[in-house]
């Protein structure tokens, strides 16, 4: 089994004011596309989404709903009326803000095999007032030049970052804009269509299943 960090190693943000609208349906077509593009690569294979529900000027509810979409593909023209259903009875003028967008994917280890891994790759499709944007993370160490011990990994990076950069500049055709990195977390940062070197001392990189924050 793979390491799960608790905080991104790397994020990527695509702000799509200028190119889609606001809204529910918006935000599914705009699942649809990513999930086609990370299907593709077999970084994301969709199969459950999760979302809040929110209230204008008020925020956010205490109540989520997932839904099983195995046998329901985001393009289902009836996918809008159905998370609508799920509304919480008790707050008709309830909205969804976003939608997370979770599944598997397959990594490669220094051997090349082949591993299946839930959710090694999510993203997360926002509307609200602001505008609608994606915002897609990563949170194991296969996409980085170092393990979460510190040692260099050359051959599992070979195997696996490139498709995900791959992917990525895929996506910045797809949506019609250019990523932006997400903020830094402690477990490592995105640059470009991938992960930030790590400083290297004595061969080795921070030993991050050990280190203390701060």
């Amino acid at each position: 089994m793979l390491m799960r960090a608790p905080e991104e190693v790397g994020s990527w943000t695509w702000d799509l004011d200028d190119v889609a609208e606001p809204g529910l349906e918006s935000m599914l077509e705009i699942a649809g596309r990513v999930s086609a593009v990370l299907e593709a690569h077999a970084l994301l294979v969709p199969d459950l989404l999760e979302w809040d529900w929110s209230i204008a000027g008020k925020g956010v509810l205490n109540v989520s709903c997932r839904l099983n979409i195995r046998t329901r593909p985001l393009g289902d023209p009836a996918l809008p009326d159905r998370l609508r259903a799920c509304r919480p009875t008790g707050n008709p003028q309830g909205d969804i803000g976003g939608i997370l967008v979770l599944g598997s994917g397959a990594w490669f280890d220094a051997n090349g095999v082949r591993h299946e891994e839930y959710r090694l790759v999510e993203f997360l499709v926002t509307s609200n007032e602001l505008g609608i944007w994606v915002e897609l993370s990563v949170f194991h160490d296969v996409w980085g030049q170092c393990d979460f011990r510190g040692d260099p990994q050359p051959i599992i990076h070979a195997n696996n970052a490139p498709r995900l950069a791959s992917a990525l500049r895929e996506l910045d055709r797809v949506l019609g804009v250019t990523a932006e990195p997400g903020e830094p977390t402690f477990y490592g940062r995105a640059e470009g269509y991938g992960l930030a070197a790590p400083d290297i001392i004595d061969g080795l990189g921070l030993d991050l299943t050990n280190a203390t924050r701060g």
